[in-house]
């Protein structure tokens, strides 16, 4: 806070002439107790005691020279040195002394030249966090892969579930294909996708990153440490990225989001004023920066994430907290897993032998219905323990809901087959509804469960449920009959009548 010298020689006239306390002028004049011990420390003064050095004038030697030696040092530990050595001063006080004879350290203002590139030379590339999303039992940190175009100030935007390094390669290629071309040169911060160890202006690069530097043929360069001012575009996009887009932004999933960037981006974004030249858009300068940009290669770089797994006992390969099925003939292997964005391959060899669609879930179990059947075939016995691991699996309280159907005495493996049977026809999350309704109602029976089901149905005026496959015992149940030809009986009835005309 600042006051004009009239305030500052009103309280010196009050706490000299009046002798008024600190905290009176304080309360009286409105000024938070600081300032005005401040006004009063700026001239020699103290504010407690009418002679506060004479305590203190013994030690003040050994205070200089202990700050001298170390500026740093807290003045409660300062405090407790003196204590020992015979100080009875007050802490608050001894306090107000430390800060006016700490060294104060020489701070200069650094002036920076603005920096300026030429169209296609430069583009700057950061992640942002963004907080969490919560995907079933899964939270997954929400990061922006953003690259702004240092000359035209064009920005890409991209939100991943990670910042590892196949998402900071898929950021890259998806800014390259936005921008139908490759900058020169690309700007970083230390991270660890870009540098691995720095020493001096000796670097080592990330080998990945250079690799995928050559095939797009630009030149990666990190900025000097603790110099983010050489990458100021792309901290203040993040800043107006924050602000201007994902302030109070609603989205169901990951891809809504990032369609609603593209739209940002293409959008208000690039309709903005360009700092460089405020008569044009970012748009405008971009349309003349566009042609200076290298070309982009005929192929895309592969950025899928390629690593080995070993597959156990059961027949499942867990990556990235979700277990994905493999056949039963496949276990207790070494096995090649690639991921991408959308789905999850794995290879014995050259051979694919699994694909499913990828899960950003946790514990979630993927699978492949002919990987279950065949082991199922194989080991018949198995089939109860599959049933109660799906019903786990899809339903919360499954486990509980077995442990008191059991305590009734009623036979597992039938409540099992019954659940699974609703499971396929009402849902998993129609089904945890009913079961916890069941339990509830002390009832661990799939009856009551179908009751529950059905009454929930009636309620929401849905239509019921249609079994898709029949087992072999139903269909020949439900067989189709043929009913006779009633001609034949017309012809006897007609021969009657005839017989009986002629009698």
């Amino acid at each position: 806070m600042t006051i004009g010298d009239d305030i500052a020689a009103r309280i010196r006239r009050l706490f000299h002439a009046e002798k008024w306390r600190v905290g009176t002028i304080s309360t009286q004049l409105c000024i938070h107790h600081s300032v005005v011990r401040r006004v009063l420390d700026q001239e020699h003064q103290v504010t407690s005691a009418p002679n506060p050095t004479t305590l203190i004038d013994v030690y003040l030697p050994f205070v200089l020279e202990t700050l001298n030696q170390y500026p740093t040092l807290t003045a409660s530990r300062l405090y407790a040195m003196v204590r020992e050595r015979g100080y009875r001063g007050s802490e608050s006080h001894f306090r107000r002394l430390v800060a006016r004879h700490r060294p104060q350290p020489i701070r200069s203002s650094e002036a920076y030249l603005r920096l300026r590139t030429l169209p296609g030379e430069q583009a700057q590339i950061d992640w942002g966090h963004f907080g969490y999303l919560q995907i079933g039992r899964a939270k997954r940190p929400l990061m922006a892969f953003v690259m702004v175009l240092s000359y035209s100030r064009r920005i890409f935007l991209r939100f991943y579930l990670d910042a590892r390094m196949e998402n900071f390669l898929r950021g890259h290629v998806a800014a390259f294909t936005a921008f139908d071309g490759v900058p020169r040169t690309l700007l970083y911060d230390n991270l660890k996708s870009a540098v691995l160890e720095r020493d001096g202006q000796a670097i080592r690069f990330n080998p990945v990153l250079l690799d995928f530097a050559g095939y797009h043929r630009f030149e990666p360069k990190p900025v000097a440490v603790a110099r983010g001012n050489e990458k100021g575009r792309v901290e203040r996009a993040i800043r107006y990225i924050r602000g201007s887009f994902f302030a109070a932004r609603e989205f169901k999933d990951l891809e809504d989001l990032n369609a609603q960037a593209m739209v940002w981006c293409l959008g208000p974004a690039s309709e903005r004023r360009c700092p460089e030249d405020t008569s044009l858009s970012v748009n405008d300068v971009f349309e003349q920066e566009q042609p200076r940009l290298l070309a982009l290669p005929q192929d895309p770089y592969p950025t899928e994430e390629r690593i080995t797994v070993s597959s156990g006992k059961t027949p499942y390969i867990r990556f990235d907290l979700n277990d994905y099925s493999i056949p039963h003939t496949h276990v207790r292997k070494t096995l090649t897993l690639i991921a991408s964005p959308k789905d999850v391959q794995i290879l014995d060899g050259s051979t694919c032998i699994a694909v499913h669609p990828r899960s950003y879930d946790k514990g979630d179990q993927v699978e492949t219905k002919e990987h279950i059947q065949a082991l199922a075939v194989a080991k018949q016995k198995a089939r109860q323990h599959r049933t109660q691991g799906r019903l786990t699996a899809a339903i919360p309280n499954a486990e509980d809901f077995m442990i008191a159907a059991g305590e009734r005495g009623y036979v597992l493996p039938t409540v099992t087959r019954e659940l699974e049977a609703l499971l396929d026809s009402y849902g998993a999350k129609e089904l945890a509804v009913a079961m916890t309704e069941a339990l509830t109602a002390g009832s661990p029976h799939p009856k009551t469960v179908c009751l529950a089901l059905e009454r929930r149905r009636e309620k929401q005026n849905r239509p019921p449920p249609i079994a898709i496959e029949l087992s072999e015992k139903a269909r020949k149940h439900d067989a189709p009959v043929r009913t006779h030809d009633l001609v034949n009986y017309d012809q006897l009835t007609g021969d009657a009548d005839d017989e009986s005309s002629d009698a």
